[in-house]
């Protein structure tokens, strides 16, 4: 099983995360591969310097294997040899956000931005990957903070509604249609993560892939899983970006992911300590945003997925064979002779509660999102390139993943 979309928040961030905690809970959720994005971190991964530094912090501490992702910022696009140099340093592809990131040293990019940088990826073959969120006027927190409780889930999904995300998805398609076979962007790809807009979102990506465009999308098991209704006052360990949207929205994107239409899911983990969540305060508003659930995501995807006829098969394309050849790693994905055996061995029909007395391997078990749920499938042994390297709640002695670069 692969993740191509955790944030391991190392270097520099090893107090929200780090690649011993991150990857232990891979390996012992079933996950044999990650892709690391290139932030939280610190520095951010926008330079062959700074995916130096992450190569180096990651030695001998990943459990399960590990690639890459780099970043598009305005600096690397305006000065597109810096995107060259990390490009051919050997990250799997880059990823832009089109609104701020929250993140100091990793700022947003602008469509114009985005436009210098495809024709490098497309010389590399390599996929942006973006953030698709433009911020427009909306009701603002101060304004809220006068009429609304930041206690209340709805405060804080009114301020990021779907018109944000089509938005940015309406920019991103106007770019596309070059990418089709014979275009002047033949080579490059844009790819939608974490959608989160069932609507007219998902409706503009479908009509791009009609016309041929270079675009595909995922969203994320917590989209899935969970809906606003039932999000409780102060929660905030519900808070992501974009937001998790109600129930009908969710129906809609689990329909778009048996149909075809979403062409994987992934976890989009991204972890921070407990003072950043503000779990005591409850302030929606000015919580730190994003879902902690690496570990859980093969049994959340099942346990969710089989009540709305998931199947085993599409289970295995959507978490392996797809996000593998998406980033481009031809060793893994399937199950065959000349690929990596990467295997998890479960039991589907175990279910287990998830609480203080299940062993969790994040560095902060309690800011999880899925503490108090009971979910099915049940990860007994994980092996990575036929080692074993994690047995009925442990794991081997020495971290035997390795990084994944591109060539």
């Amino acid at each position: 099983m692969h993740t191509r979309h955790v944030h391991l928040d190392e270097p520099g961030r090893t107090e929200w995360e780090g690649f011993v905690t991150g990857t232990r809970a891979a390996a012992a959720g079933g996950v044999t591969t990650v892709v690391d994005m290139p932030l939280n971190n610190h520095p951010t991964t926008v330079s062959k310097e700074t995916l130096e530094l992450k190569l180096e912090a990651a030695n001998k501490k990943l459990h399960v294997d590990a690639g890459f992702w780099g970043g598009l910022v305005p600096e690397n696009a305006l000065n597109t040899s810096i995107l060259d140099g990390l490009l051919s340093a050997g990250v799997l592809g880059v990823k832009s956000f089109m609104c701020p990131s929250g993140i100091n040293d990793f700022p947003m990019t602008t469509i114009d931005h985005i436009k210098e940088g495809l024709p490098v990826l497309a010389k590399y073959k390599r996929p942006l990957i973006v953030h698709a969120e433009i911020q427009l006027d909306s009701e603002s927190h101060s304004e809220l903070k006068d009429n609304r409780d930041p206690r209340v889930y709805l405060t804080y999904l009114n301020t990021r509604p779907p018109s944000w995300e089509q938005a940015a998805i309406k920019e991103l398609v106007g770019v596309t249609k070059d990418t089709i076979v014979g275009g002047p962007l033949e080579g490059a790809h844009v790819h939608i993560v974490h959608l989160s807009d069932s609507s007219l979102s998902l409706d503009m990506i479908k009509e791009a892939k009609r016309r041929g465009d270079s675009i595909s999308v995922e969203t994320c098991s917590h989209y899935l899983a969970f809906s606003s209704e039932e999000i409780p006052d102060g929660d905030t360990r519900f808070k992501c970006s974009p937001p998790i949207r109600d129930a009908h929205n969710r129906e809609k994107l689990r329909e778009a992911v048996l149909e075809g239409h979403i062409d994987f899911l992934t976890s989009d983990h991204s972890p921070t300590v407990p003072e950043l969540k503000l779990l005591e305060e409850g302030d929606f508003l000015r919580a730190w945003g994003g879902i902690s659930g690496l570990q859980f995501d093969l049994p959340v995807t099942w346990s969710y997925g089989k009540k709305y006829g998931l199947t085993l098969e599409q289970l295995s394309l959507l978490w392996s064979k797809k996000p593998a050849a998406f980033a481009g790693i031809e060793s893994k994905g399937t199950i065959a002779v000349g690929y990596h055996a990467d295997i998890v061995v479960w039991q589907p029909e175990v279910e287990f509660d998830v609480n203080e007395n299940y062993p969790i391997f994040l560095k902060h078990p309690s800011l999880s999102a899925y503490m108090g749920t009971r979910l099915s499938g049940k990860v007994l042994d994980t092996f990575v390139r036929g080692n074993l390297v994690f047995k009925e709640g442990k794991h081997a002695s020495a971290a035997c993943g390795v990084p994944i670069l591109a060539k």
